[in-house]
């Protein structure tokens, strides 16, 4: 299904819970639909199932699965479904992305090692790169499907969070399976980034993550497609910038970044530490979902981030849910 000659849009979903806690399919399924019309999927949109805006970090391995399961029937052959994969373990980051592979994806979204401050927080990716490549390359040995990369890595002034270049191009020369890297990148670092991958001896999608960028993204060519949870919330407005971008169209396209979209993505991208969150609270206050709760360590909303995404979705032309509603959640949700 997966065609590397073609441009995707990929989303990455929020994941909708019940009341209880436990994933709410009939929400998750009703939210990929949103991304399924038909205007969306002859442009190229796609999906990644269990990405970091979904909380995979926080799904059992059966959720995973389900998660993937429900993705896949929903695409019905008609989208590419990439599915992240990740486990404290490689041993266990192999056995979910056999799952993936067993469920139908087409591709697997991958993610350094978590744990152990040795991998993660003060992990050296460019003395050090092994620490992926050798998970990357057991998985491959079990798994053959071609890969994204969520390249997160410890911060730095150069790159913000995102793994350095030199670093990049040995993983993506030692991974041939490795079609898109998704630009985590502070905005020196991102063009950097693509110095780098255009300078492989094979494509390797720049797939732009932080929407706050796109507009500078697209006006310098440095943009493949996207793997971003910003279409959560920001989907019509987002496509028609796109769009506009694609015909040509530069006056549409600075009428609709200047219009509300981009003081919208500011917002939502202004402190990483809440990023995941105000994607939810976004969706719900679109009305996609029915609550932005996010599995606990995770954090709550704010009163304030609330009130403020929903005046900036509304000043970027966007429908939002009624004010009785939202006053109902935040009502309970200090209760709680």
């Amino acid at each position: 299904m997966f065609d590397q000659s073609k441009t995707y849009y990929f989303v990455t979903p929020v994941l909708p819970y019940t009341p209880d806690g436990t994933i709410d399919e009939r929400q998750y399924r009703s939210l990929l639909r949103t991304f399924l019309q038909d205007i969306y999927i002859d442009a190229g949109m796609a999906l990644i199932a269990n990405p970091e805006a979904g909380e995979v970090f926080y799904l059992d391995r059966a959720e995973k699965r389900r998660v993937v399961e429900i993705a896949v029937e929903e695409a019905a052959g008609r989208v590419p479904v990439f599915a992240g994969v990740i486990d404290t373990t490689t041993a266990g980051t192999v056995a979910v992305a056999q799952d993936a592979a067993a469920a139908g994806a087409d591709g697997l979204f991958v993610m350094p090692p978590i744990g152990a401050l040795d991998v993660s927080s003060s992990w050296n990716a460019d003395a050090y790169p092994e620490v992926f490549t050798d998970m990357l390359h057991a998985i491959t040995a079990s798994v053959d499907l071609p890969m994204i990369v969520h390249p997160t890595s410890s911060p730095t002034p150069g790159y913000g969070i995102g793994i350095p270049a030199r670093a990049t191009r040995t993983i993506t020369e030692a991974i041939p399976q490795i079609v898109g890297w998704k630009m985590t990148y502070n905005y020196d670092g991102y063009r950097t980034l693509t110095r780098t991958l255009r300078g492989l001896d094979r494509p390797v999608k720049i797939l732009g993550a932080a929407a706050v960028y796109f507009h500078e993204n697209l006006a310098t060519g440095a943009f493949d497609g996207t793997a971003t949870g910003s279409w959560n919330y920001a989907r019509e407005a987002m496509f028609e910038h796109i769009q506009a971008w694609n015909r040509g169209d530069l006056d549409a396209a600075q009428k609709i970044w200047n219009g509300g979209l981009a003081q919208l993505q500011e917002y939502v991208y202004a402190d990483y530490s809440r990023l995941h969150i105000r994607y939810k609270i976004a969706c719900w206050l679109r009305g996609l979902i029915s609550s932005p709760d996010m599995r606990a360590p995770l954090p709550r909303p704010k009163q304030d981030e609330v009130h403020t995404l929903a005046r900036l979705l509304t000043d970027t032309g966007l429908s939002v849910i009624d004010d009785d509603a939202v006053s109902s959640y935040l009502h309970a949700s200090t209760a709680a």
